[in-house]
């Protein structure tokens, strides 16, 4: 397939790009470019169009048989940066490709959605996709689901969408991220050999290897449309769900002689919830394999750190904090108030 990957010099696109090249697709990215140069380690990137997503003309979708969407303001914190610029870039730049796309004659457009649109939850059961309450918060929970209900809507026999919503992510990539939740506990315990945990460990996270993600989008390319189109999946394994004490301690573990902290200044965390992954993992279960777990994802990032000399300036800077990057390019007087390059 020719596969058009928007956010590509991301942290998740920089591992899907070379996969999907090592599968024998022609890959093509699209990306504004505001991380491109975060990255830690050695990286080939594939052909890429620069561009803001805001901008996409009808040329940069033409030719390619699907679309893989990971572009965006990518969490809660760069949501709540300018919340107004979320909508327009995450909802009206998203529906934007979306139309062009399917004007231009892609068969699969692949959205890499969010299991924010939950919101806090207030019961103990798993959530799932459509009976699940959707109760999104901030801005950047809203745009996903306001985009993924758009796209369902959007379905025909000829244009399959379908809309992906990872756990949060952890594992090694070319541009790293420190800002999410399991990566920055084992960073802090490589870097500075201390782990502090503000609550008391009890809320529950459902996390997921960046690798596994990766499969999930390489089955929106292969699995058979009728099991696809028009739906959504969370991502994740059976069992993918953590009490933030399971997460600590798995970091804790692959970082020997490190210590680890229950302050509990936060109190109860309200931000506590358990997500099902019992569709993706029975209807796509021929293209979706979870390989990963915390104790081989904390060794991945343990080792490959090592290798790479990884330095606490890497772990809480720039290069591996995306809101602290966007300040950065701000103040150098690279990007304005809307976000663009001067």
């Amino acid at each position: 397939m020719r596969v058009l990957v928007t956010g590509n010099l991301g942290y998740i696109g920089s591992v899907l790009t070379p996969r999907l090249t090592a599968l024998g697709h022609e890959v093509v990215g699209l990306d504004c470019g505001f991380f491109r140069d975060c990255t830690v380690g050695e990286y080939d990137d594939v052909p890429t169009v620069f561009r803001d997503l805001r901008d996409v003309r009808p040329e940069d979708v033409v030719g390619f048989d699907a679309v893989i969407h990971l572009a965006g303001l990518s969490n809660d914190p760069l949501g709540a940066l300018v919340p107004e610029l979320t909508e327009d870039i995450n909802f009206h730049a998203t529906m934007r490709l979306a139309n062009l796309a399917k004007d231009a004659g892609v068969n699969r457009f692949i959205y890499s959605s969010s299991q924010s649109m939950y919101g806090i939850s207030t019961t103990d059961t798993e959530l799932d996709e459509d009976d699940s309450l959707k109760s999104p918060v901030t801005a950047y929970a809203k745009t996903k689901w306001a985009a993924e209900t758009a796209l369902r809507d959007m379905a025909t026999s000829a244009f399959l969408t379908v809309s992906f919503r990872p756990s949060t992510v952890f594992g090694v990539s070319a541009r790293q991220r420190c800002d999410i939740v399991f990566n920055n506990l084992v960073g802090a315990g490589f870097t500075t050999g201390m782990i502090s945990i503000k609550s008391d460990g009890s809320p529950w996270r459902p996390v997921v290897h960046v690798q596994d993600v990766c499969q999930a989008f390489e089955a929106g390319l292969n699995a058979p449309g009728e099991v696809l189109n028009g739906r959504a999946f969370n991502v994740g394994p059976v069992g993918g769900n953590y009490t933030v004490r399971n997460l600590a301690d798995a970091a804790q573990r692959a970082n020997p002689g490190s210590s680890l902290e229950f302050t509990g200044e936060h109190g109860n965390d309200s931000r506590t919830y358990q997500i099902s992954f019992d569709r993706i993992n029975r209807d796509l279960k021929d293209y979706f394999r979870p390989e990963w777990n915390l104790a081989t994802g904390a060794k991945e990032l343990v080792d490959h750190w090592g290798k790479i000399g990884f330095t606490q300036g890497m772990f809480d800077g720039p290069k591996c904090i995306r809101l602290m990057q966007l300040h950065k390019l701000k103040a150098e007087g690279a990007i304005n108030e809307d976000l663009r390059f001067v």
